[in-house]
């Protein structure tokens, strides 16, 4: 595959040494003293959006033709590092249709020595194919991925499978980030099916720094994350394939924490990027939807704005304190506006490089941006 260097005005004035703006202060005085949070997040000066729409092009398996893959919006992506880069992976669309949803999505491939000036590959590394997961992934494609890597260097790719009718958390696997091998519905064995058709998103596996670099870590000894959108569920694993969701007494989906009235996640707790395990336990970021009668009136209605909720390290079902005001919000002209017109600041990308937090969002679905934390102190570096 070639790669084409992508090096925007933005990326050279960053180079350059121009300052950092921070993201707007949400926090109230009450939340100043919460120093388990992870921040400040600060969005470089005149650097981002880092990946915008091109015009590139591959044969699609699945249209039969050339297609222009990620001609109309880039979003919602992961982020992870490798042989000293952070690779962001994204989601992509095309100009099949008009509508949220009604496109076809693939995931894209870019890299950064600077974790802002983006090199990208011309062709998608995850995408519908012709394989036995034309049933999941078929028309809609593979959406909004998280990734998280293993000490001896498996990268786990937990993505949103959608064909158009019912979306389901998937599972990928690679060595080199480009090559990835399908495994199908993550929930697909466990309960003998019982949730392999319901409708599931957003899956957040629980990492930890390790040796200067984010890994995946284990409860008990199994791989744990966190999952869902309207509520934060969570699921275990003894191959980081296939995931068990987890039970409450009532034999039904365990809910960890839920949308609050009055709140900027009134409607949705959508868990964001992997799950870090800090000194004061372990800090899930996630996404809250501000929306209905209900939601906070301090945030525009509709919009998607950042949280952070704390778990106990030694019982992460445990929730020992969570942020009442987010800690990111849409602020940029295209984090306001764009496919989605009510605002989104989605975050889904956390990368730990050179003893700081890279965290990767969606602007609006149509842009992808960054935002820095060099305030790492907190975090369980073993």
């Amino acid at each position: 595959m070639k790669l084409k260097l992508v090096i925007s005005l933005t990326g050279i004035l960053m180079l350059c040494g121009f300052t950092m703006k921070p993201s707007t202060d949400t926090t109230t005085g009450k939340e100043d003293n919460r120093n388990w949070v992870l921040g400040p997040f600060v969005r470089p000066e005149g650097a981002n959006p880092v990946i915008s729409p091109q015009p590139t092009s591959f044969y699609c398996p699945m249209q039969k033709q050339q297609v222009k893959w990620e001609e109309s919006d880039t979003f919602n992506p992961a982020a992870t590092v490798k042989d000293g880069k952070i690779v962001v992976l994204y989601r992509a669309e095309d100009n099949s249709a008009q509508g949220i949803g009604k496109r076809t999505s693939r995931i894209g491939y870019a890299e950064s020595t600077d974790g802002v000036t983006m090199t990208k590959l011309d062709t998608p590394v995850l995408f519908p194919a012709e394989d036995n997961f034309k049933g999941i992934e078929w028309p809609g494609g593979c959406e909004d991925p998280r990734v998280a890597m293993t000490e001896d260097g498996l990268y786990v790719m937990l993505y949103t499978a959608w064909n158009r009718k019912t979306p389901r958390i998937a599972v990928a696997t690679s060595r080199d980030l480009k090559n990835w091998t399908k495994h199908g519905p993550a929930f697909e064995k466990a309960y003998d099916g019982r949730f392999t058709k319901i409708a599931s998103k957003s899956a957040s596996i629980l990492t930890k720094v390790k040796k200067e670099k984010l890994v995946i870590d284990k409860v008990d000894g199994k791989y744990f994350m966190y999952w869902g959108e309207y509520a934060v569920h969570a699921a275990t694993s003894d191959n980081l394939v296939d995931w068990y969701p987890v039970l409450d007494e009532k034999n039904e989906l365990k809910k960890l924490a839920r949308p609050r009235k009055g709140h900027f996640d009134c409607q949705m707790t959508e868990c964001g990027p992997p799950a870090i395990r800090t000194k004061k336990g372990i800090v899930l970021l996630y996404n809250g939807k501000n929306a209905g009668k209900e939601r906070d009136t301090d945030y525009p209605v509709g919009a998607y704005c950042a949280g952070q909720l704390l778990f106990d390290n030694n019982d992460p079902y445990k929730v020992l304190d969570r942020l009442d005001k987010p800690f990111f919000v849409p602020e940029a002209s295209f984090e306001k506006s764009g496919q989605y017109k009510d605002g989104t600041v989605f975050i889904e990308g956390l990368a730990y490089y050179k003893k700081k937090l890279y965290l990767y969002y969606g602007c609006a679905d149509s842009r992808i941006a960054v935002a820095v934390c060099d305030n790492v102190r907190n975090l369980k570096v073993r």
